[in-house]
């Protein structure tokens, strides 16, 4: 609760005491590759070597940013439902579907020329549903809250258009249930890396 209320206290701040730039709106669409770090704890204890793993995965996502200030922006990431598999020592055990919004706080360093540098930190929050697991014995827990830290470089076009690199670390962790005993937890924890074009408005 304590990450949540700083990253609402921050977003307050700026609205407060920032002016909008013209065109403030800039939409993005990216290609983004989701790459887990897949640690979990052991199933069956310390010692075991089972362990559950998460798939990668190459979606779209798209995000709107508000650009309080030329340094200072909000974004908001989206995406639609995603599908992944779940692996038990390699073997895939069943799927499950999540969507992660995550609302960032960035700063756009101010250098001359058509390439703009930037960082971002905010929370992200994962819903899992369809959570399909060996056979419907085993669970996963439904929501997770967890920090996120972006980079990224915006090379413009032209006024409105602009070509984006962009990565983020984000944190999504959830138990693992089995006939509702938990078994595991699984630190997906993905790093997210992902190319697209930005138009500004």
């Amino acid at each position: 609760m304590k990450m949540q209320s700083a990253v609402i206290g921050l977003f307050s701040l700026l609205c407060l005491h920032a002016h909008a730039e013209d065109d403030p709106w800039l939409l993005r669409l990216r290609a983004v590759h989701i790459s887990p770090a897949n640690k979990s704890d052991p199933v069956g204890g310390a010692g075991a070597p089972d362990r559950i793993t998460v798939s990668d995965k190459t979606i779209a996502e798209f995000d709107f940013s508000y650009l309080f200030t030329p340094n200072w922006a909000a974004e908001l990431v989206l995406t639609y439902p995603q599908k992944h598999d779940a692996m038990l020592d390699g073997a895939k055990i069943g799927t499950f579907k999540h969507v992660p919004p995550t609302l960032l706080a960035q700063y756009r360093f101010p250098l001359d020329g058509p390439v703009t540098p930037y960082v971002g930190a905010g929370l992200n929050y994962t819903n899992m549903a369809k959570v399909e697991l060996l056979n419907g014995a085993g669970g996963l827990d439904h929501k997770s809250w967890g920090p996120a830290l972006q980079a990224g470089l915006d090379f413009r076009i032209d006024r409105r258009w602009s070509f984006n690199l962009d990565v983020k670390k984000v944190q999504i962790r959830s138990d693992v249930y089995l006939s509702g005993a938990r078994i595991s937890a699984v630190r997906v924890d993905p790093l997210l890396v992902g190319m697209g074009l930005g138009y500004r408005f």
